[in-house]
């Protein structure tokens, strides 16, 4: 019998007390919702598998729980995983799992939808299913489990954790959560194949226990058999026209967080197509949100939170066409009332003087710009198209306008790159700080942060292999040697996370017997340094047999088929092929927003685009092919 609320009450009242940050487990914050739970004919619990700090920053799952608890008859409750200290004690005194609302434990729920945004929170997903008491493996679990769905970011390549789920939503949740709910309402009391059956008509949603993973001799995959003809032979993202109306009534936590703002998302998508980049394939096409609904929304979250500071959210919000009105309004709006506005993701080529000017009331320690490769060569390579001047000049402007510290965000380990353009890194950051003293002294500072490149699922750099770690320690021992003394700070990743990563993302459903071997030897928490175990993945891959490199390090074939390539991202296959091609010549693909290369969004969201002809599109190719108006400010 499962463990009831008023049970796991008392049991907390004990254990909370010898934890760090209590306030993580209690729920009952400022907007949180409780609905009636025998009044909600469906019951979904929103799992972010990691901690409450992180997941409540989330704005994926701050957006579903608000549309799930507009509907009369479902109902949304918060579930994050225990740090590991809480996790001790909750085992200790058998608590399972459970969500925030009304303490009830996961195994109540019909439906638990866990949010993926990146691969290593997988084993967090698996801890988090245990710890509930829930069959880990999907063919596992009977007619009265809930059902396990996923989606995010990391789905888009849902393979690796395919044995685990019951179902995968493969795009954006906005419209396909409710679609789900009363699908499954139609079918309470069903069997779960009866269930899972009716969800696999939903376009966007993937079922994957109706197909089987087939491999050539040599290991590589081949392709996936159905193994019930109703499933589709590919699943199209699902995309919402128009950005919903944001969430104005955001649950405030007790406890500090990682993101503790008011969120706002002004645009979503991108048209710039750096070659590495997966969010910008998968959320095209570009929507922007209309300046007077955000103006609006603002007017409404500061005093529904308390919140002194507006996060704008994009890809890249100084691509936002009207960027600039947008905080000029917001300046002269709540003139006055001490809001703080940050744009958290600034791009170079779109930094202009005029927004600097429009942010400089709102200024703080640091300004964040993102050129990832140091070279001019390598930025065609990645199709980042800016000059070291450009970079420099809007350097000098920020330091000029009173900014004392400019983050600079590389990507080592790029395909064709050389030891001469990680020297360029050095080089560039130097020049950077040289250009802010020269505008106000020694107070300028230059901190370089360096990443190393992963190749993603559904990108041109699909085909790429990673870099070794050999490689990557040679580079990063050049740039510690170099990127050094006053005014320069460097920060970089351990070359080993780099591989942990890059095996996820582009595995094959042979990484579900991994990543179940890894969390049985321990291994949870992969996104933390100090919790991060690279032994014992090895050891997990050691164990089955199965060569790690060849996910990591092998090029691939440009007529080999992907684990991925039943998931329809709306972007071709060959167009990305193209891309890829086309950076091996150094060759630069212009912004779409004023050329359409018929990457493949139009056909594929042709349908949808008659049934809303009122949406704000900025897609070109839909700006070509339809006669809906678009306002005049975003031509």
């Amino acid at each position: 019998m499962a463990m009831n609320p008023s049970q796991i009450s008392s049991k907390l009242d004990l254990v909370l007390p010898t934890v760090e940050m209590p306030g993580r487990y209690t729920g009952g914050e400022l907007n949180q919702i409780k609905k009636d739970w025998q009044k909600a004919a469906l019951k979904t619990a929103l799992f972010f598998p990691e901690i409450y700090d992180l997941g409540m920053s989330n704005l994926g799952l701050t957006i579903l729980y608000d549309l799930i608890n507009q509907q009369p008859d479902f109902l949304a409750e918060r579930v994050y995983l225990p740090w590991i200290d809480m996790e001790e004690a909750m085992r200790k005194a058998d608590i399972p799992l459970f969500a925030l609302e009304s303490r009830r434990v996961l195994t109540e729920f019909d439906l638990v939808a866990v949010s993926l945004p990146y691969e290593s929170l997988y084993t967090n997903f698996l801890n988090g299913l245990d710890l509930a008491g829930l069959p880990l493996k999907s063919e596992e679990r009977g007619d009265n489990h809930p059902l396990i769905i996923s989606g995010g970011h990391a789905t888009f390549n849902p393979e690796p954790v395919a044995p685990f789920l019951d179902a995968v939503v493969i795009g954006e949740g906005e419209q396909v959560i409710i679609e789900i709910l009363e699908s499954l309402q139609e079918v309470l009391g069903a069997s779960r194949q009866a269930k899972l059956l009716a969800l696999s008509h939903i376009p966007g949603v993937y079922i994957p226990s109706f197909y089987k993973a087939v491999y050539h001799q040599d290991g590589i995959f081949s392709y996936l058999e159905k193994t019930i003809p109703e499933a589709p032979d590919k699943v199209l993202k699902r995309i919402v026209p128009t950005l919903p109306p944001p969430p104005i009534h955001p649950v405030v936590p007790y406890i500090d967080i990682v993101h503790n703002r008011a969120p706002l998302e002004i645009m979503r998508g991108c048209t710039r197509g750096c070659r590495f980049c997966h969010a910008g394939v998968i959320t095209r096409p570009v929507r922007e949100r209309p300046v007077k609904e955000i103006l609006e929304a603002m007017e409404a979250l500061i005093p529904n939170t308390g919140y002194s500071e507006i996060g704008l959210l994009s890809l890249s919000s100084s691509d936002y066409t009207q960027i600039v009105p947008l905080i000029e309004a917001i300046n002269q709006r709540f003139a006055g009332q001490n809001i703080a506005i940050s744009l958290p993701s600034l791009r170079i080529e779109s930094v202009s003087v005029d927004l600097m000017e429009a942010l400089s009331g709102k200024r703080r320690g640091g300004f964040t710009l993102a050129p990832e490769a140091a070279t001019e060569r390598l930025r065609k390579v990645i199709n980042k198209p800016i000059s070291d001047e450009q970079l420099i000049d809007t350097a000098r402007e920020i330091f000029e306008r009173g900014w004392h510290t400019i983050k600079l965000y590389f990507m080592i380990g790029q395909p064709s790159e050389s030891l001469a353009d990680v020297q360029a890194i050095a080089d560039l950051s130097k020049r950077v700080l040289d250009a802010g003293r020269q505008a106000i002294g020694n107070r300028a500072k230059v901190h370089t942060s360096v990443s190393t490149f992963v190749p993603k699922p559904h990108t041109p750099f699909q085909w790429a292999p990673a870099a070794s770690q050999k490689e990557i320690t040679e580079k990063l021992d050049l740039l510690k040697s170099e990127v050094r003394g006053k005014g320069l700070k460097l920060n970089w990743n351990d070359p080993r996370e780099t591989h942990f990563e890059a095996w996820l993302a582009r595995g094959d459903r042979r990484l579900a017997d991994v990543i179940f071997h890894a969390w049985e030897n321990g291994a949870k928490f992969d996104a933390w340094q100090e919790h991060f175990n690279f032994e014992i993945w090895l050891e997990a891959f050691s164990d089955l047999g199965i060569d790690p490199a060849f996910y990591s390090t092998r090029q691939r074939s440009t007529s080999e088929a992907f684990p991925w390539d039943h998931i329809d991202s709306g972007v071709k296959k060959s167009f990305l092929l193209e891309d890829y091609q086309w950076s091996l010549e150094e060759k630069l693909r212009p912004d779409c927003r004023g050329n359409c290369f018929s990457c493949g969004i139009l056909p594929t969201y042709n349908d949808l685009r008659h049934e809303h002809p009122g949406s704000l599109w900025l897609c070109p190719e839909v700006k070509q092919h339809t006669s809906q108006q678009i306002p005049p400010s975003n031509k």
